[in-house]
């Protein structure tokens, strides 16, 4: 095959430049959209890592390499040159190079550290010490390296060594305490403590400085908390005792005073310890740092560590337990993700095609003339190949450069190889069909229309192939959960249910079409009898066009609903938890006038108060559940409001004296009580007989599986006082509400509890937060690509159109009648593919639920009394995106009578006239 002539290429080019650029503009978006796609789950996915790290807490994410004190054997002088600060430094050096062998782990050397610590507690009798059981506090002494880097000196200054080097006999030392220290243990610069040493006189050590962390929660000082804070430590005994307590706490020594600990009864040890670089860490490095982090502590990585620091020297970490979970929760949410992308793909997919079909159609005749002059098949395809890779390659170029510097930070590879395919489709779209299309020489090709095409074997085995691999996808999908082992084929069953739908559609619906036509022939005018006719005998190209909006809408309606249920799913959790739009409880009853200023609130429109008891016994006396005592008329509104156990105020009313209270219960209390009556003890000493008459699943007073609610009027003053407030409202605000509560509702602001709050607790990573954008933006690129296929099925058919207005205009025909004309053939397969679209979303969605959960995705990270979410339909996600194919096609249609209207039908006719 002879070269394609660059000249000819631009002169074909400088013929049709409309069609260039529209071409470069279609695929710089698409390769655009590509590229992006995986850098921006590779932004929110490392986002998601970086928070579960953070909330994980150096203590649980730093690598702790731990050594013995010296053997015993040694020296004295030997033992305590191990543990200066030298030796230490060069055993540093090789742990943090031992560490940065085990990629992706590499060690952050601003908040790493090493020297000697105690591991157990030393007990420091000073009388002025606090001692909240009697008991006095416990010390850990930690000399560790980088004191004065990590900390600015509050009061005092930073402990030092003067005069000769620390021993293990050294009587004296000073330390400093940071403010958190001094401020619980009542320590303060020049305070001396005494510390017991073994066989021997006392330790002492002079506090010299108090200081304030740089960072208080960097890895420096989290990674040990009882360095930076004390707390209040338990006696060991048996679980449920009422145990003493004792203060935990830490001195902390000069950087060379580490032998002086060898005295003490605090078993030291010498420590490195190596913080991670969460910034080198990414989320598709995660089980290379797993493995890593398991090399380090149990493989080669601890031999390298040993040879390094110590032969008996332990590595410890939690890092890899977080990457697990963290692990789980995008495993959860990725398949989710992979349905709307392929969705997406699919339908940028199906426009590229057409954008070539489109060219193909148009250049039909010059192809076929080329082929009739004895250009070979080959030739005219690498021709083309040729014209389109000129103006698809630097297009699908600017569009990666694009996504990459709109979303920097994120893998190179993934990006570039989505932009290749986009381009690669592109160009491979017009040279693929016309080599299709002009197989054999010949200058008239028979009708195009499905009135006359009949499908091929091929064809008929395709759409075949295509089927079973549908019912296979959605089996699997229900079976094993789109978390399973399904792979690509359960995130292509939403699609596949839109293929086989598309398919389907565009063998049976020129037959209806064909059967209306004739009884719109008897009606006056022939408008309504040409546009069905016309529509009957649409090409058989429009399979494409079908297609790409039956998938678009299946795609739209299956992702409206999956962020439906999402919201659906943290509305339902926040309503369970909190039982109305806002919630003021106390553990004692509530102040009277409380209920005035709340209800004085701006947006509060309605306060049910509630006597909560969560300590009332069963007959039993041992059993305890939750009784709420409620005024039955407001409570009745406020269930029914909520959709909480909705009921009839007079089922719970109380009856005559002496007669058993009516209570609603749950399931499980019905069934472990019964209905017959029985005693209740309250937790102010008093009883009460009740009767369950209501079951319900769910009640506002309480969250969870066992409640009793009951009339309060029945109840004694004590128990019937308000202990819960439940709130109604629009757009209530936390602040008044709190300001309102004052001092009344407890010490924390957990005692005010608004729904609005308690549903933002629900999204606790940005792996939940990114994956909804970008299953949004794939929907909505989706559906930006399915009318973009619209257009382009009615952009190939506009030539003839307008030719076709022009010559029914020299008969007669009106303008308003063009534009129904036009209007009425662009329907059926508009109102087609729009109910088809949306009957194919409401069956996938049905098809597809029971193998979705969207638990993780909306509630991932806190426990939720709502239970498993499930995908559900939604209306809107049904109904507006049909109604967007309907309105686009109405609307194309008018501008195109409008502008053939313009031109005139003279001109139109003039077919050849150079002008």
């Amino acid at each position: 095959m002879r070269p394609v002539s660059a000249l000819r290429v631009r002169t074909r080019l400088r013929a049709a430049p409309g069609a260039a650029w529209a071409l470069a503009v279609l695929v710089a978006l698409t390769a655009c959209l590509a590229a992006a796609f995986p850098r921006a789950l590779d932004r929110y996915a490392d986002a998601g890592l970086d928070r579960a790290l953070a909330l994980a807490r150096p203590d649980r994410t730093s690598v702790l390499v731990t050594a013995p004190q010296p053997d015993f054997g040694l020296s004295p002088g030997e033992r305590e040159e191990a543990l200066r600060p030298d030796p230490l430094a060069v055993r540093y050096a090789g742990a943090v190079a031992a560490a940065d062998r085990r990629a992706p782990l590499a060690v952050d050397r601003e908040q790493s550290t090493y020297g000697v610590r105690t591991t157990e507690g030393v007990t420091v009798p000073e009388p002025w010490l606090p001692m909240p059981s009697g008991i006095p506090p416990q010390f850990h002494f930690a000399a560790q390296h980088g004191l004065g880097d990590h900390a600015r000196v509050g009061s005092g200054r930073l402990p030092r060594v003067t005069g000769a080097p620390v021993t293990a006999r050294t009587g004296a030392l000073e330390a400093a305490v940071t403010t958190e220290t001094a401020g619980r243990l009542r320590i303060e610069v020049g305070s001396v403590l005494h510390v017991p040493r073994v066989g021997g006189r006392p330790l002492t050590v002079r506090i010299t400085g108090v200081l304030v962390p740089r960072d208080p929660d960097g890895a420096y000082w989290s990674t040990q908390p009882v360095l930076r804070e004390p707390s209040l430590t338990r006696v060991p005994g048996p679980p449920g005792a009422d145990r003493e307590q004792y203060w935990l706490g830490a001195l902390l020594l000069a950087p060379d005073a580490g032998p002086a600990l060898l005295g003490t009864s605090g078993m030291p040890v010498r420590y490195w310890q190596l913080a991670p670089d969460t910034g080198a860490l990414h989320a598709h490095d995660v089980d290379r740092l797993v493995s890593a982090v398991a090399a380090l502590e149990s493989g080669p990585g601890l031999r390298e560590m040993r040879a390094e620091v110590d032969p008996l020297a332990d590595v410890g970490t939690d890092l890899d337990e977080t990457a697990v979970a963290f692990e789980g929760l995008r495993s959860g949410i990725g398949p989710l993700v992979a349905v709307a992308a392929t969705g997406a793909g699919t339908v940028a997919g199906v426009v590229l095609l057409m954008a070539g079909g489109l060219a193909a159609d148009r250049r039909r005749a010059e192809l076929a003339l080329l082929r009739a002059r004895g250009a070979s098949l080959r030739g005219v395809a690498g021709r083309l190949l040729a014209e389109t890779a000129v103006v698809a390659l630097p297009a699908g170029a600017l569009g990666l450069a694009a996504a990459l510097l709109a979303l920097p930070g994120a893998r190179l590879g993934p990006a570039v190889a989505a932009a290749a395919a986009v381009t690669a489709v592109a160009c491979a779209a017009l040279p693929l069909r016309a080599a299709v299309a002009h197989r054999a020489v010949g200058v008239h090709g028979a009708r195009r229309d499905v009135a006359s095409a009949r499908p091929s074997r091929r064809r008929t085995v395709a759409e075949l192939t295509a089927l079973v691999l549908a019912l296979g996808a959605v089996e699997t999908l229900r079976r094993r959960g789109a978390s399973g082992t399904g792979g690509d084929l359960v995130s292509a069953a939403p699609v596949l249910v839109g293929v086989i739908a598309a398919l389907l559609l565009v063998r049976l619906y020129p037959l209806p079409l064909r059967r209306l036509a004739r009884p719109a022939g008897r009606l006056r005018g022939a408008v309504g009898h040409l546009a069905l006719a016309r529509a009957g005998r649409t090409s058989v190209s429009a399979v494409l066009p079908l297609l790409a909006l039956l998938t678009a809408l299946t795609t739209a309606a299956f992702g409206g609903s999956v962020l439906a249920g999402v919201t659906d799913a943290r509305d339902r959790a926040a309503l369970l938890t909190v039982g109305a739009d806002a919630r003021i409880e106390e553990t004692g009853p509530l102040p009277g006038a409380l209920t005035d200023r709340v209800r004085r609130v701006p947006g509060v429109w309605e306060v049910v108060e509630v006597g909560l008891a969560y300590q009332a016994k069963g007959p039993d006396g041992r059993q305890t559940l939750p009784l709420a005592g409620v005024d039955p008329a407001a409570y009745a509104g406020l269930a029914a409001r909520t959709g909480l156990g909705a009921f009839e105020a007079d089922g719970l009313r109380r009856g005559g004296s002496g007669r058993p209270l009516p209570a609603l219960a749950s399931p499980a209390v019905a069934e472990r009580f019964g209905t017959g009556p029985f005693r209740t003890r309250l937790e102010d000493g008093t009883s009460v007989t009740v009767r369950i008459a209501l079951v319900r699943d769910a009640t506002p007073a309480v969250s969870g599986d066992d409640f009793l609610v009951v009339d309060r009027s029945g109840l004694s003053a004590e128990a019937a006082r308000p202990s819960v407030l439940l709130l109604s409202g629009d757009r209530l605000d936390a602040g008044a509400l709190r300001r309102a509560a004052g001092d009344d509702a407890g010490a924390g602001p957990g005692a005010v509890l608004l729904r609005s709050e308690e549903r933002d607790r629900y999204v606790d990573s940005p792996l939940q937060s990114g994956a909804e954008r970008v299953y949004a933006g794939a929907v909505a690129a989706g559906a930006g690509y399915a009318v973009l296929a619209l257009l382009l099925s009615l952009l190939r058919a506009a030539p003839e159109r307008t030719a076709l207005l022009a010559r029914l205009r020299t008969m007669g025909l009106t303008r308003s009648q063009g534009r129904r004309l036009l209007v009425l053939e662009s329907l059926p397969q508009a109102v087609l593919a729009a109910a088809g679209g949306t009957l194919t979303g409401w069956a996938a969605i049905r098809l597809l639920a029971p193998g979705l959960d969207l638990t993780t995705i909306a509630l991932a990270g806190a426990a939720s009394p709502a239970g498993r979410a499930e995908l559900r339909t939604d209306p809107w996600s049904l109904a507006l995106p049909a109604l967007a194919v309907l309105v686009v096609a109405v609307g194309v249609a008018g501008v195109q009578a409008w502008w053939s209207g313009r031109r005139g039908s003279v001109a139109e006719l003039r077919a050849g006239d150079a002008g």
